[in-house]
């Protein structure tokens, strides 16, 4: 039971950060694209916003990918919790944690859940459970 639940975890997780990478990268799912995300990474100080955009939108997509395979699942939690750890510092930290006043509750619970899986592994429906 425990393998079936990290591999709900990893799967919801993980697409949920493919989507916002595509989201940054491509325009995909409602996204605004590099420049669109660059434009409002630049009115919020994340400086230059295009690139930032870029590598935001490619450590979550990558970040996504990996997470939902179960592959370098450290790795993939280290480049989820990094955005995260940016959109918290940057972003939402500066409304408190809750996230009915646009705060950091979300983007906190993601970061632990990410960093939690990692640190139990990513379970035996994993391609890493594959490869050792």
């Amino acid at each position: 039971m425990l393998a079936l639940g990290l591999l709900l975890v990893r799967l919801v997780v993980g697409l949920l950060f493919i989507g916002h990478g595509a989201q940054k990268l491509f325009g995909w799912f409602g996204g605004y694209g590099p420049k669109g995300t660059g434009g409002w990474m630049e009115s919020v100080g994340i400086k230059p916003g295009v690139v930032m955009a870029v590598l935001a939108g490619l450590m979550e997509l990558l970040g996504g990918v990996l997470f939902a395979a179960g592959l370098l699942t450290p790795l993939a939690a280290v480049l989820i919790a990094a955005t995260m750890v940016g959109a918290i510092v940057k972003v939402h930290g500066p409304n408190g944690l809750w996230s009915t006043a646009n705060g950091y509750e979300y983007q906190l619970v993601l970061l632990v859940v990410t960093i939690g899986v990692a640190l139990t592994g990513a379970g035996a429906y994993s391609l890493d459970a594959l490869i050792k």
